[in-house]
């Protein structure tokens, strides 16, 4: 009798991680970090251990289908993904008192999907070029490219800083691209359920999402707290590019500013 199908292996590098950041026994904040369509959380990484050393605990899980084979994320759906994600937030949030969370392209629909659905627990939202839609004329082709082939060209890498590369899948699986246009399109319909303040980060060039998909969000949502900032030396994966730093410090004053005032927080004896 044949075993169990074995998993697929996961690419050296492109396993989640955790920190468990300062150990103040009360007050802690956590950030939940979310990689995007084809990525791994290599991507994220850095900006994880930077805010660990903030004090903040650290949670970035490995979304389904992805860091094996694209093929593999053909056959996972935007449902998988979000269950993940909430599973990952739930995980944090039983051992922190309020938890942010953080995604860069995909990995920010997916945060902006988790604010809509759980409006309550959502702490606050940075988002690193978060995508809602695309108005690129190849995309329309794809339902018609997904009859015909598996895979098109890829999107990763979109890095300015030179020597610089994402773990990410060489090819862009089609099926899963339509199960991100489903994405999209249920998290611009209920944007307005988005009551968290909101960051979003926006590189000045990107060649993977085009800038009206951070007007769309930011006209969207019902959060009275919202900040856009520019990153002009970055292209699409800015978390491993020029304005890394810039990033990381801007976010970690942006979450230390909206932890409630008077709470002891962990967060508050990391470097500045």
């Amino acid at each position: 009798m044949p075993g169990p199908t074995p998993l697929p292996e996961v690419m050296p590098g492109a396993e989640p991680f955790e920190f468990p950041g300062g150990d103040g026994p009360e007050g802690r904040t956590g950030v939940l970090l979310v990689h995007g369509f084809t990525s791994t959380p290599m991507s994220m990484r850095p900006w994880g251990e930077h805010l660990a050393a903030e004090g903040f605990a650290v949670r970035c899980p490995l979304l389904p289908g992805h860091g094996t084979r694209w093929q593999d994320c053909n056959a996972s759906t935007h449902d998988q993904w979000t269950a993940t994600v909430e599973e990952a937030f739930d995980e944090l949030a039983a051992r922190c008192d309020r938890v942010f969370v953080a995604g860069l392209s995909m990995g920010g629909t997916l945060a902006l999907r988790l604010a809509e659905v759980r409006p309550d627990d959502v702490a606050g939202l940075l988002l690193v070029n978060p995508a809602l839609l695309t108005r690129r004329l190849d995309a329309k082709l794809l339902p018609l490219l997904a009859r015909v082939t598996s895979s098109w060209a890829p999107i990763a890498s979109d890095i300015k800083k030179p020597g610089t590369t994402e773990l990410a899948y060489p090819r862009l699986p089609i099926r899963a691209m339509l199960q991100l246009r489903g994405l999209w399109a249920a998290t611009r319909a209920d944007l307005g359920r988005v009551t968290a303040p909101v960051t979003v980060f926006r590189s000045t060039e990107d060649h993977v999402v085009e800038p009206v998909n951070s007007t769309i969000l930011l006209a969207g949502v019902a959060s009275a707290d919202t900040t856009e900032v520019l990153l002009e030396d970055s292209y699409h994966v800015a978390t491993l590019d020029n304005d890394a730093p810039l990033l990381f410090r801007r976010s970690a004053e942006w979450i230390r500013a909206r932890v409630p005032a008077g709470e002891p927080d962990a967060s508050s004896g990391g470097h500045r």
